[in-house]
């Protein structure tokens, strides 16, 4: 299975470019992993909501975009459904026996995502009721997906 991460902006912070190099290279036994930046938008200062939901149509297309061709797509966002480790390797052993090939996770920007990315994505999943940065999400969920992969294996994990 190939796993796509998509996300609006780039890692910029050093030491989470490290945390990403490392869980990449974890995961690759597992699965062949793709990290996708999507250009974000410039905010400006004294945006409007009208200018907000522009900004979020851009993004959101271009995430979209991105994700074509993905089986399952699957949407990060604080308002989601809380899944567990577990949960999340259950899923994926679905989704290969259900013959999906490839899965992307989607990472807004910083106003969040269109509906249009709302109503495009399988699943809404939430990583846990606090807000991160969105850049630092990226490292968390590429850890959740090397956790899953162990179980998936069967493979021992820290719990």
């Amino acid at each position: 299975m190939q796993v796509r991460i998509v996300g609006v902006g780039k890692v910029r912070e050093q030491y989470l470019q490290e945390g990403i190099r490392e869980y990449l290279a974890r995961i690759r036994p597992y699965f062949r992993v793709e990290v996708i930046d999507v250009r974000d938008e410039k905010i400006p200062p004294e945006s409007t909501l009208g200018g907000g939901a522009a900004i979020l149509e851009r993004e959101g297309e271009r995430l979209l975009s991105a994700a074509r061709g993905s089986g399952v797509i699957v949407l990060l966002d604080i308002a989601g459904e809380p899944w567990s480790s577990s949960d999340l390797a259950d899923r994926i052993r679905a989704w290969v026996m259900e013959g999906h090939s490839t899965v992307s996770f989607l990472i807004g920007g910083p106003l969040g995502v269109s509906e249009r990315v709302r109503t495009g994505a399988q699943h809404t999943v939430s990583l846990s009721r606090m807000t991160f940065p969105h850049q630092m999400v990226r490292l968390i969920l590429l850890e959740q997906i090397y956790r899953a992969a162990r179980i998936h294996h069967g493979d021992p994990y820290h719990k």
